[in-house]
């Protein structure tokens, strides 16, 4: 049972599913009849929640504060029904979900987590291990509540709080040990999540080296499958401290530039609720 409207259910389908065809089915109705409550939703709020493109339905600005709205209902209502049916309930279950690189979920967000789960029962935890570096995208777009980003990606309708900075190492092969920082770097190609990870560039950038670099990359986006790749001698990259620590005690990687590390700043950020659920502030607090 859901306190919110049938047009409302409908729209947070779409948001989720990403399409009408798959909304539809997901809430057991035809397209026609959620096209309809699309409409008069629509209507009812004289504006256009949904623009088409080829990857589905996009929200419109419009969409994405009702969106926002909608997730923080579905909160409410959980401690509602967690109050008036009792915490055994099954649908008095809430789920937040938390947006992280795959470094930080593993090393910090996680373990922070662990006594706020054990104090709310009913809270379920979703962590969406996200690489790519514009993770804001994501909390606008409602598929995750919190989120861990750059502070240059924080919006303005966005609550945020400054987290301790990661620290990122450059690392090679040790079959190089014989070679000089600036001949890998002038030789070898790096090796990167994906496009958009500015990561080992940054690093660069700030030692000076970059002018010296190849710009050509390598892409892979697991951290464990690029570190594999590293350790085989395809490229050198940018790792957090946290993460290469093991490789390099093994003495399967090792660290370039006589061990400097570039600090990566850090902010959790989320979209303010009047009266926030006190197990959402419960996380705000542990993860900051």
């Amino acid at each position: 049972m859901s306190l919110l409207s049938p047009q409302l259910e409908a729209f947070m389908a779409i948001c989720k599913h990403k399409t009408v065809h798959a909304a539809a089915q997901s809430i057991y109705m035809t397209q026609t009849a959620v096209t309809q409550r699309i409409q008069v939703l629509e209507a009812k709020l004289q504006t256009t929640l949904f623009i088409r493109s080829r990857r589905g339905m996009k929200l419109t600005a419009e969409g994405e504060a009702l969106l926002q709205y909608c997730h923080a209902a579905k909160e409410l209502e959980g401690e509602a029904y967690a109050k008036i049916q009792g915490s055994a309930s099954s649908a008095s279950t809430v789920e937040i979900c938390i947006s992280g690189s795959s470094s930080l979920i593993h090393s910090r967000i996680i373990p922070a987590c662990y006594p706020v789960a054990k104090k709310f029962p009913s809270l379920l935890l979703h962590f969406d291990i996200n690489d790519n570096e514009n993770r804001q995208l994501a909390l606008k777009a409602g598929t995750c509540q919190i989120a861990v980003v750059q502070p240059e990606h924080i919006a303005l309708e966005m609550q945020s709080k400054t987290l301790e900075p990661e620290l990122y190492v450059l690392v090679c092969s040790t079959a190089w040990i014989d070679r000089s920082v600036r001949d890998i770097i002038q030789h070898e190609r790096i090796i990167d999540f994906n496009p958009s990870d500015q990561m080992t560039f940054n690093y660069l950038k700030q030692y000076k080296l970059f002018q010296h670099a190849r710009h050509d990359r390598h892409f892979v986006n697991k951290p464990e499958s690029l570190a594999l790749m590293i350790l085989e001698g395809f490229g050198y990259s940018a790792l957090t401290r946290e993460f290469a620590e093991p490789y390099i005690k093994q003495g399967q990687l090792m660290l370039l530039n006589k061990g400097l590390a570039y600090e990566n700043p850090l902010s959790l950020i989320w979209f303010e609720r009047p009266e926030p659920p006190a197990y959402f502030q419960a996380l705000i607090n542990a993860i900051a």
